[in-house]
């Protein structure tokens, strides 16, 4: 079984859609992914999404940042599936779990690898989607699953990250115990 990481953009903002209450009725734009088995980055535009099946149903794991929220929901619509009975892991998750509040990509990413995205806020996917820039959607996501798989890789192999304290701007250890099931030595 492979383990994968995973990013969706989309067309069109929550506001568009009636609120966030109606986050099912979003556009996909794009997938970025990145295989572990592969040790690749795979990129499906909308009209390859269908193209991602064999991923998800071959998933060992699905690694994501807000994937359970966000990515995962608003995907199932492509899918006669239930995604979320996919083993999965969602970063942003587990840090509200064990630090009682969330932190953005952007900063967790630069806390602990010293990069950040490309654009810092998620409108800007949808901007470059209406301009016509796939290109550059496709960079941005795909940066976003690389700094996701970057940090599960470091979480995995210290044990915690650095969240950035909002007030005190301080970074506070956060440490993870995952199930077994969330280790590499369980998927191959």
């Amino acid at each position: 079984m492979d383990k994968i990481v995973l990013d969706i953009e989309t067309k069109n903002t929550f506001a568009d859609v009636g609120g966030e209450r109606n986050l099912k009725n979003l556009q996909v734009s794009f997938v970025g992914v990145y295989s572990y088995q592969q040790d690749s980055f795979l990129s499906f535009f909308e009209d390859e999404i269908a193209n991602l099946r064999p991923y998800l149903q071959n998933a060992g794991l699905v690694v994501g940042f807000a994937s359970n929220r966000f990515d995962l929901p608003v995907l199932q619509s492509h899918f006669d599936f239930n995604l979320m009975k996919l083993p999965r892991l969602d970063l942003l998750e587990e840090i509200e779990l064990s630090f009682g509040k969330r932190v953005s990509l952007n900063r967790l990413a630069h806390a602990n690898l010293g990069e950040t995205k490309l654009h810092d806020s998620g409108l800007a996917s949808i901007r470059l989607y209406e301009e016509g820039k796939f290109e550059e959607l496709k960079e941005y996501c795909l940066q976003d699953v690389k700094l996701t798989r970057d940090l599960y890789n470091l979480a995995q192999r210290q044990g915690f990250l650095l969240v950035p304290e909002r007030t005190s701007g301080e970074n506070v250890k956060v440490e993870f115990t995952w199930p077994e099931l969330f280790l590499p030595s369980t998927l191959f």
